[in-house]
């Protein structure tokens, strides 16, 4: 995936389809169906906004100890929306990739997102990229593992390792840093999520729950951001 010149990348971690439900009184897998329609409002308005590259946090390698019939609802709607999305995504010329611990998805899910990275190859108003069983430090542990290799087969010695080599190591090797991480449902944490990548992201939390996240609420973020200095540590 080539990286745009002039890129603007925005990563969001989706927070909050479970509150959503409950204060319904609906089950959580209501909660994340919901969340799943909001997606698809924010996917088709992003390049109207300028963004070039949008991340999204869909499930955690933490979420896995979630009970498991949520963990198999959180499967089964991610399975139908490969299936069902996919002409959305060719037909807004968005390229479709998945980042994180791949071997963890059931083969089926695999086999899905392999087939709509295929298919969507060629997109190129938007790369979307959808981070699933990821977590950043479980990202890095295997940068290392990749760069101990290297150093074994003598292909780079200590000298060599740099901040970009060990960027270049990452599940995001291919990616610009993100310039804003957006997070809906009133928590204001990182989760595991990008940590190496942010290191000078600017931040925006908002109280809005996931399922209730518009492409206006998106531009609201987006329009802070513009207004903020980035200075990356110096004056």
């Amino acid at each position: 995936m080539p990286a745009l010149e002039n890129s603007y990348h925005v990563a969001i971690i989706m927070d909050g389809n479970g509150r959503w439900a409950k204060q319904r009184g609906l089950p959580r897998a209501a909660g994340h169906r919901k969340g799943a329609e909001s997606l698809r409002s924010i996917i088709t308005e992003c390049p109207n906004m300028g963004i070039t590259h949008l991340t999204l946090y869909a499930f955690s390698a933490e979420n896995w100890r979630r009970p498991n019939e949520e963990v198999s609802d959180l499967m089964q709607l991610l399975a139908l929306y490969l299936k069902k999305e996919i002409n959305l995504l060719i037909k807004n010329d968005i390229c479709l990739r998945v980042i994180g611990e791949r071997e963890r998805l059931p083969k089926d899910i695999c086999k899905l997102v392999q087939e709509a990275e295929l298919k969507t190859v060629h997109g190129q108003k938007l790369y979307l990229t959808i981070a699933l069983s990821y977590g950043a430090r479980q990202e890095i542990v295997h940068a290392m593992q990749k760069i101990a290799m290297q150093l074994a087969s003598e292909e780079l010695n200590e000298q060599d390792i740099t901040e970009e080599i060990i960027s270049k190591n990452l599940f995001t090797h291919d990616l610009p840093d993100p310039d804003l991480l957006i997070r809906t449902g009133g928590e204001q944490r990182l989760s595991n999520f990008l940590l190496w990548q942010s290191a000078y992201s600017e931040l925006y939390f908002t109280e809005v729950l996931w399922p209730d996240f518009t492409p206006a609420h998106l531009q609201i973020a987006c329009d802070e951001f513009a207004g903020r200095e980035r200075r990356f540590g110096g004056v």
